[in-house]
């Protein structure tokens, strides 16, 4: 096994606080991506388009987290990463501002836009921060906070969504997120320490990355992953509704219980992973791929789909966090780079995911984009066991 002992020095102590602050954000930045989802209608009327167009304003956010973690550890490497953090996060205001008060479709695409630049940027930082801010035996622990304000805020942003643009409109709905933005600004100005950049891996090319081994088989199982989850998870709502028989508060219950158990998972689990990383990276997609079989079986059994629901949030909801800390003992010296490789695969990942499930829902029937999830999912399992044998027998360690 290759030597782990190696560290990104640290001169100050554990910095909880702006770890729960970066937490507020990543809630804010997931509640703003995904708000648009239930206010389409509203938008669309509004501002004279159609609803295609209108959702449109989710697919130009995905493309520019793309591109934006993709490049931004080359362009920001001799910026004090504080700095970077806190510009991505008034990046997150001026977005919500400019959508918030949109008086015409191409200036809520740009403000979108923008939003789709904090994302990539922030979420591709992440995990290098964390790794900056607390021990290493506590790394896994700051990435299951992050990934809690994540769980949070994809659970309650369209519901919020939706209550928020009946009472207050659209535009109120999106300019509620401001104030928090603003409130997790300060924070983070407050208690983000000083972070110079690392001289070490000064190249801005990501894809340098994949020619290590063990990189290229943890990022070919994050692909297969997150594509055979969201190939799932993107038609829930109408296999609730349509196949179980849900009516729409039972359906919003079992959305809502199945993100309070990914709550819980991440907590559980990441507790878990500084002993048993890898057979968690094995079992997780396994557990899930073994659920959307039996989603399949017993669709007609409604309490049977609740509880493989919620089943199904303890253990996906939890993934991002074990590759998160897979990330920071492979790249611990390179984890802006590969942070950046990670989110720009994870976004990939989930628009092809939808869209190959969307293609297979529509052609084949409610059940194929279930069956495609257990497919994707097996695969993940079974590239994350190569990736485990390559950990223990061969030179894990990051590319020069």
């Amino acid at each position: 096994m290759p030597d782990t002992s190696a560290r990104i020095e640290k001169t100050f102590p554990a910095a909880w606080g702006a770890v729960l602050s970066m937490t507020l954000c990543v809630a804010v930045l997931i509640a703003s991506e995904f708000m648009p989802v239930s206010l389409l209608t509203p938008i669309a009327a509004d501002l004279q388009l159609t609803e295609g167009q209108a959702g449109q304003a989710i697919s130009i956010s995905g493309l520019f987290a793309v591109l934006t973690s993709l490049f931004i550890a080359g362009l920001t490497r001799n910026i004090d990463r504080r700095q970077v953090v806190l510009g991505f996060s008034a990046l997150l205001i001026v977005s919500g501002t400019i959508v918030a008060f949109a008086p015409n479709y191409p200036v809520l695409m740009f403000g979108r836009a923008l939003l789709g630049m904090a994302i990539g940027g922030f979420w591709s930082m992440s995990t290098a921060v964390v790794m900056r801010l607390v021990p290493e035996k506590d790394v896994p622990r700051g990435l299951a906070m992050l990934n809690a304000g994540n769980a949070v805020a994809a659970t309650i942003s369209a519901p919020l969504g939706s209550l928020l643009g009946d009472y207050i409109g659209w535009r109120g709905a999106f300019f509620f997120v401001v104030p928090l933005a603003v409130l997790a600004l300060v924070w983070q100005m407050i208690r983000l320490p000083s972070l110079p950049p690392c001289r070490r891996h000064a190249q801005g090319n990501v894809f340098r990355l994949l020619g290590n081994r063990q990189v290229a088989f943890g990022m070919t199982a994050i692909l297969l992953l997150f594509m055979g989850q969201f190939s799932l998870f993107t038609y829930l709502r109408p296999y609730l509704g349509t196949v179980s028989g849900y009516s729409i508060p039972a359906l919003s219950l079992a959305l809502l219980l199945m993100g309070l158990a990914g709550v819980v998972g991440t907590w559980c689990i990441s507790r878990l992973l500084a002993e048993k990383l890898y057979p968690i990276l094995i079992a997780i997609p396994l557990m899930m791929a073994g659920i959307a079989a039996l989603l399949i079986e017993f669709s007609a059994y409604r309490w049977v789909v609740a509880a493989l629901l919620v089943a199904w949030g303890f253990f996906g909801t939890a993934a991002p966090v074990g590759w998160g800390t897979w990330l920071s003992r492979v790249l611990r010296h390179d984890a802006e780079a590969g942070g950046g490789l990670q989110v720009a695969v994870i976004q990939f990942a989930i628009t092809m995911g939808a869209a190959i499930g969307g293609l297979l829902f529509d052609g084949a029937g409610w059940w194929s984009p279930f069956l495609l999830a257990a497919v994707l999912l097996t695969g993940s399992s079974a590239i994350a066991l190569a990736a485990w044998f390559e950990w223990e027998n061969g030179d894990a360690t990051e590319t020069a």
